[in-house]
């Protein structure tokens, strides 16, 4: 039997297009790309969610001599989030990096857990995903990986 899985999101050209509650969430996780230990790659990568009581939480990429050690921005993120405040449910999830000439999509492994936190929160997750010049964002984290691993 043949399926599909269609799914839309939204596209903006520029940064400044988004609505200002998006731009602060982006703005924040550029801010959390300063502060990315990632002198081996050289990507570094900043994450930033936007919590139901309105704080704004972040994490960026750490990278180790002893590969693969480190972390992405995104699980960094959400781990923290679920040792410090598991009932404050993440609304956005904004991932920018630099260089940031193209946007940054997060890897499997980040998307599945996006997932499992989706899933443990019972709310969906908007994802935006940045470049320093457009934003492509979808209104669910399941759009990112639609046949997610479960137990």
């Amino acid at each position: 039997m043949k399926k599909s899985f269609i799914f839309n999101y939204l596209h903006f050209e520029s940064l400044e297009s988004l609505p200002e509650a998006d731009r602060i969430v982006v703005d924040a996780a550029y801010e959390a790309v300063q502060t990315a230990y990632a002198p081996y790659s050289k990507f570094k990568v900043g994450a930033a969610a936007l919590l139901e009581s309105g704080k704004i939480m972040v994490g960026n990429n750490q990278e180790s001599e002893v590969f693969p050690a480190g972390i992405c921005a995104e699980r960094n993120l959400l781990f923290h989030h679920q040792a410090t405040a598991p009932d404050d449910s993440i609304l956005t999830l904004a991932i920018a990096s630099d260089p940031s000439e193209r946007e940054c999509y997060p890897c499997g492994i980040c998307r599945q857990v996006i997932n499992d936190v989706q899933k443990r929160q019972g709310r969906p997750i908007r994802v935006i995903m940045c470049s320093s010049k457009s934003a492509t964002v979808v209104e669910d984290a399941r759009f990112l990986l639609p046949f997610t691993f479960e137990l």
